[in-house]
């Protein structure tokens, strides 16, 4: 049985606690692993691993809660450390209706390697590849090449294109889903919890989008102007870009998880033969805005973010 090192982060000073996690992680070699020990969830260490190390580990909780939490921390060998679905996209984005085709998540859930994603949900991987190798082979069409624009500029256009149509959308498809759910939800109950839920994603949206356009996204804005233009970086009372990242990555999964279950509950937007106008209606916005929030949380997770990311370390 493999015996591991076990940290305990419950003695260790606040302020050195995650510098003393990142020194050991960095000590390791592929394929080795510790063991955190510590009193509480520790989430936000993930997310800053993640950040700041990229996708290079494996994390498994051992023990969570509610008084004590043990977290297997693992570096990946080489063969395991293969590229991330979003980065796959981020390159390609003609390969996001592959992944969307095969029911694999290349935005809330883009961190994770095609590897990782078939074992979750049992699907062929070399089938997968067959499909994206097919890709290749086809001549690209006019995609905007979001990978080259200015940081500064894709932040402008997320803002004008997608936190536009959250906007725009948002209270219609609330107010029909409710709609829907008082004519039909006695005969379909899953209508009532598709109300509750696209309630909930709507209120969560808003308040996300209010974060990134009132904090993050002037930051990274700033940092695109320093960058063309010279000058000092920004001071900002968050720290590291990779704080108020991480809060925005976790509010994507939110939304994403309960986007698939809405998917789930009404089989993929599978019209009844008892559905009126207005049912059918909910169920096509409902698959547009969730098409139109994979593209968002795609450009944010997956190329915005790492690009500010680096921007920042560069300008340190």
């Amino acid at each position: 049985m493999e015996v591991l090192d076990i940290l305990d982060v419950t003695v260790i000073e606040p302020r050195f606690k995650h510098p003393t996690i990142f020194d050991k992680f960095d000590s390791l070699i592929g394929g080795e692993a510790f063991i955190i020990h510590n009193d509480h969830d520790p989430k936000p260490l993930y997310y800053q691993l993640l950040a700041e190390r990229g996708q290079v580990f494996n994390w498994e909780y051992l023990e969570s809660g509610p008084e004590v939490w043990q977290v297997k921390i693992a570096k990946r060998s080489e063969a395991e450390n293969a590229e991330t679905i979003g980065q796959i996209v981020a390159k390609d984005y003609r390969k996001a209706q592959i992944f969307k085709n095969m029911g694999i998540d290349f935005c809330c859930g883009g961190k994770k390697t095609i590897a990782e994603v078939c074992e979750k949900k049992g699907i062929d991987p070399a089938e997968v590849e067959r499909q994206l190798e097919a890709v290749k082979g086809e001549a690209a069409n006019s995609e905007n090449d979001f990978q080259n624009w200015d940081i500064g500029f894709l932040s402008d256009y997320i803002i004008n294109t997608h936190h536009r149509y959250v906007r725009d959308n948002t209270q219609f498809i609330m107010e029909i889903a409710q709609k829907v759910a008082r004519v039909h939800g006695d005969r379909h109950p899953e209508l009532v919890r598709v109300a509750q839920l696209f309630e909930k994603i709507g209120n969560d949206l808003t308040l996300h989008m209010v974060k990134e356009e009132k904090i993050l996204f002037p930051f990274i804005k700033e940092l695109a102007h320093v960058y063309n233009s010279g000058g000092l970086l920004p001071a900002a009372n968050f720290g590291k870009i990779t704080v108020p990242i991480q809060v925005m990555d976790s509010e994507h999964e939110q939304v994403g998880g309960d986007f698939e279950t809405i998917r789930e509950i009404t089989g993929n937007y599978t019209l009844p033969a008892d559905a009126c106008s207005s049912y059918t209606i909910l169920f096509k916005k409902l698959e547009e805005y969730e098409n139109d929030l994979y593209r968002h949380v795609h450009l944010e997770s997956n190329i915005l973010f790492p690009k500010a990311i680096q921007l920042e370390k560069e300008l340190s």
